[in-house]
């Protein structure tokens, strides 16, 4: 068994002069780079916005189509040639030159308009949807990486920790007061915090890259690890969840808006239009000339446009159902958004507050006692552990109350006012 001891002891202390020629560091400082500054990149850089914005100018372009009366037509006709006796070759030909001009009935135009202005208003909204989208995934992508950049310093400091202890145990144990299996596990937790440390980087590495994917530029600054101790008492007033004026809610209402224009639209197809074509009619026998007007209009015979009403109905009925639904899914999204806000809230002063002086305290005494000798190693280890639990117990708190908040503001977010 000494034998054992003595080997793995060995093994330790090759394997720390190698782990401390790399020790964990934390990112390079730079410039602050708020969530706000984040945000503010990310709308400009985002794919996203740059087709909701190209999905209004086509709307707009299609009200400008919607507006436009059908062309006339221009057509000649040739009448009494290539025949026999006096209609041979084109000696009694008559020839008429005329424009047809239609005449839409049953305000189709105006159909058309409304339907467009209809989606005009839906891509307006779809555009605002977008920045409010793209401002959640910012946020989120933010709070991950100060998180795992506060997850990071925790992870250093107890590397520090596992450090001192380690010296302490190695300093215990040339005394004589100590077994050589304390300087065993002190080596062990030492070595696990630095592997710990690592792994903390890669993900604060990671996450800021994916930020700085997002916001469309390189993250060299640094970021304001201070924002996530923010918590506020509660996210507004104590008053049920009403959808009403939010922004998703806005575009079910454009949705439905869209559907009762078709119907109307469809409604305007079951009148026909009329075509008057003023002509002249050149006689070539009598070399005379004379006017002709016509005038036509389909039968509606085989097809009334009943289906295409039909249709229509059922369409602005689904919509009028979506609009319902959206509404009741709204609600309760805020409901649940706003419940785990409050608990991550809660969980946040507890761990910030009288759980994390206890942890601290408890650590306090721990230590005093091990260089006494009347706690043992174990009692520090464990000590130190729910310390750094807690810590990371507090900053998951925070991260989650923060990924909540933002997805409440994401609900709640007001649709803009017509003409905005």
């Amino acid at each position: 068994m000494h034998r054992f001891h003595a080997a793995l002891l060995a093994a330790t202390a090759c394997v720390l002069p190698a782990q401390a020629q790399q020790p964990p560091t934390a990112i390079a400082a730079g410039p602050l780079v708020t969530l706000d500054d984040a945000i503010l990149a990310a709308g400009g850089a985002a794919p996203s916005a740059e087709a909701a914005q190209a999905a209004v100018s086509a709307a707009q372009a299609a009200r400008t189509v919607a507006g436009l009366r059908p062309n006339p037509t221009f057509q000649t006709q040739v009448e009494n040639i290539a025949g026999s006796g006096q209609y041979r070759a084109l000696d009694s030909a008559e020839t008429t030159v005329g424009l047809n001009v239609p005449i839409e009935l049953g305000g189709k135009r105006s159909a058309r308009i409304a339907v467009a202005d209809a989606q005009i208003v839906r891509s307006q909204l779809s555009a605002a949807m977008m920045q409010a989208d793209i401002r959640l995934q910012v946020t989120i992508l933010y709070v991950e990486a100060i998180a795992a950049e506060r997850r990071l310093t925790t992870a250093q400091d107890q590397v520090r920790i596992a450090g001192e202890a380690l010296s302490a145990a190695q300093l215990r144990v040339q005394a004589g007061r100590a077994s050589p299996i304390e300087e065993q596990r002190a080596a062990v937790a030492h070595i696990n915090a630095q592997a710990g440390a690592t792994r903390m980087i890669r993900i604060a590495e990671a996450t800021r890259a994916n930020l700085a994917r997002r916001i469309g530029r390189p993250l060299t600054g640094t970021l304001d690890l201070g924002w996530l101790d923010r918590v506020h008492d509660s996210y507004g007033p104590a008053l049920p969840p009403d959808a009403a004026g939010t922004l998703t809610l806005a575009a079910a209402e454009a949705d439905l808006a869209s559907a009762d224009a078709n119907v109307r639209l469809a409604q305007s197809q079951r009148m026909p239009d009329l075509e008057v074509g003023p002509a002249v009619r050149r006689l070539s026998q009598t070399g005379d000339t004379a006017m002709v007007f016509s005038v036509s209009m389909p039968i509606p015979l085989f097809n009334a446009g009943k289906a295409a009403v039909a249709q229509a109905s059922a369409q602005r009925n689904q919509a009028a159902a979506q609009r319902r639904m959206t509404a009741l899914d709204i609600e309760q999204a805020m409901t649940d958004a706003m419940a785990q806000a409050d608990n991550a809230a809660t969980l946040a002063r507890t761990a910030n507050g009288p759980a994390l002086a206890a942890a601290q305290e408890s650590v306090r005494i721990a230590r005093i006692g091990y260089r006494e000798g009347k706690f043992g190693q174990l009692d520090l280890l464990d000590a130190e552990r729910t310390l750094a639990d807690t810590r990371l117990s507090a900053i998951d708190a925070l991260a989650a109350y923060h990924l909540a908040r933002a997805q409440l503001e994401r609900l709640t977010a007001p649709a803009p006012t017509q003409g905005n």
